[in-house]
């Protein structure tokens, strides 16, 4: 018997079952060169993969919505063009184009520092590891094919293997690599399935049929557990299902504190498919859509037409309220279509805000894009990396400048709706009076706010153990960004990780944060709190 302690929760909840051991095919690409007269082969080879590819999607993408972004990646035209350049110019076959291409594209998602846009390299992957496995022939296994209860243990799932389990046999998931922000985690939530990733090793100290034991939700894991430990687990399983219940039965109770402060709960996303999951959870609003998505996701600066396709859909999903960032690129976050300058220190660089400002037709696109979805429901228009009173100023002139052309162009948009900012630097925290008079909300960023007033990179991990959240000076700056914008009545939320800490909850409370925005699956755990507050 072995016990394991991990911290990445991707699922809460407890399971006590039999290993299944997820064998990945060997999917290593052929590495040998090819000759000019080989390329049209090759080329052919890949595109017959990819159609056969975007087919299955296709049918996948009605279950759900992951994988219509899957086809948009299979047929994206940076993937072709990077695979077809690799064999055309540097003589290599399909499949070592394709691995090599798929590796470039992941490499500039999971170097982001931005968690949920780190775990859009897994998507990447799986497309290129369907685009693999058909180039080489090879079936995929299937996980819809288990017909016993088990513990999934895996090197990494991707979605496309997540949406075919069963919840009547998978009980139970354990990864060595992938994040909680994946989509595989996500859909672990939805389906209540306990899962824990980047568990260290564990495929070499686990094997097929192996008892485990394990609690997601306080990162507990016992290999080839004794009777008593099992009798342990379950009656544990048992008192989580009863609470589960409980939690499921609140999320009809309106978040109102005892004391009758009513605080409002709101999911972050990056899609229309992560809207909808959020939705049974009874949820306020979004409080944060990453517009960054639409133009990640593409091979093109989207138009405004593409944009308010989606953000009217958003709309009309989620007509409570529906809080769209614009765009907030740079840093960590590139486009494969518009190259930016090696800086010495990108996030503190050319980014965000500033983009927005100095690109200004493109801005506008997008301002226009939002403005008009606004006639389908309560949208807020929210500015990220806001430093200056000057740039809050500029930003919200292009939105009158937008307003006055839509109005002669005869379309549609609410006259009054909301624009906000991002309280995520030490100017905005120094400045707040100041912001509050001209901003319509604050909505604090607490992931960039912690990492420049302590002066620490949270994605260095030597000093990951200094990027703490609940350092006094990060408190006192949320306390004053509160305060200031209370003093103006105005509704102060907040969207970063922060937000959905079961520890920090109570001292935001106590604080008077008006909104909590946070991943889906921490909602009905900080109703349960805001509930029992005074």
């Amino acid at each position: 018997m072995e016990k394991i302690l991990v911290e990445r929760t991707a699922s809460r909840g407890i399971a006590v079952s039999p290993v299944y051991y997820y064998q990945e095919p060997d999917l290593t690409p052929d590495s040998r060169m090819i000759c000019q007269g080989q390329a049209a082969g090759e080329e052919e080879i890949f595109r017959n993969a990819r159609e056969k590819v975007i087919e299955e999607l296709q049918v996948l993408a009605e279950k759900s919505e992951i994988f219509a972004a899957h086809q948009e990646i299979a047929g994206d035209f940076t993937l072709e063009e990077g695979i077809l350049t690799k064999i055309r110019t540097e003589g290599k076959n399909a499949q070592a184009a394709l691995q090599e291409t798929i590796d470039e594209i992941a490499a500039i998602f999971a170097a982001m520092d931005d968690a949920y846009m780190k775990e859009r390299a897994a998507d990447v992957r799986d497309v290129g590891k369907r685009l693999m496995a058909g180039m080489k022939g090879i079936e995929l296994p299937d996980l819809g094919n288990l017909d016993k209860e088990v513990i999934v243990a895996a090197r990494d799932l991707y979605p496309s293997d997540t949406v075919k389990m069963d919840v009547s046999y998978v009980k139970g998931i354990l990864t060595e690599e992938g994040g909680i922000t994946s989509h595989v985690s996500i859909m672990a939530k939805s389906m209540n399935i306990p899962t824990l990733v980047g568990v260290k090793d564990i495929l070499s100290k686990v094997q097929g049929g192996m008892m485990v034991c394990m609690d997601a939700e306080k990162g507990e894991i016992v290999l080839d557990p004794d009777e008593e430990v099992k009798k342990e687990y379950k009656a544990r399983k048992e008192n989580y299902e009863k609470e589960r219940q409980i939690l499921v039965q609140l999320r009809n109770e309106t978040p109102v504190t005892k004391s009758g402060k009513r605080v409002f709960l709101c999911a972050n996303v990056g899609s229309l498919e992560d809207i909808r999951q959020a939705l049974p959870m009874n949820i306020d609003g979004i409080g944060l859509f990453r517009s960054e998505f639409l133009y990640m996701e593409n091979d093109h600066f989207p138009t405004e037409e593409e944009q308010f396709e989606v953000y009217r859909e958003a709309a009309k999903l989620c007509p409570m309220e529906l809080t769209i960032r614009t765009l907030d690129i740079g840093g960590d976050k590139e486009l494969s279509y518009f190259p930016f300058e090696k800086e010495e220190n990108p996030f503190l660089g050319w980014r965000a805000i500033r983009i927005s400002l100095e690109k200004r037709e493109m801005f506008k696109e997008q301002l226009r894009a939002i403005l008009r979805a606004s006639a389908f429901g309560k949208v807020r228009i929210m500015f990220p990396m806001i430093i200056s009173l000057s740039e809050l100023k500029e930003a919200k002139a292009l939105v009158e400048e937008c307003k006055a052309e839509l109005r002669r162009e005869g379309k549609a948009f609410d006259e009054n709706i909301e624009t906000g900012m991002m309280m995520e630097t030490p100017a905005s925290v120094l400045l707040a009076e100041e912001f509050a008079k001209e901003a319509d909300f604050f909505s604090i960023g607490t992931n960039d706010l912690t990492q420049y007033l302590l002066a620490v990179d949270r994605g260095n991990k030597k000093i990951s153990d200094k990027y703490d959240f609940m350092h006094p000076a990060v408190l006192k700056a949320i306390r004053h960004i509160i305060a200031a914008g209370h003093s103006k009545n105005r509704k102060v939320g907040m969207c970063g990780e922060m937000a959905g800490n079961l520890k920090a909850v109570p001292a935001l409370l106590e604080m008077g944060l008006d909104e909590f925005s946070m991943s889906a699956g921490s909602i009905d755990y900080v109703r349960k709190l805001v509930l029992a507050a005074e």
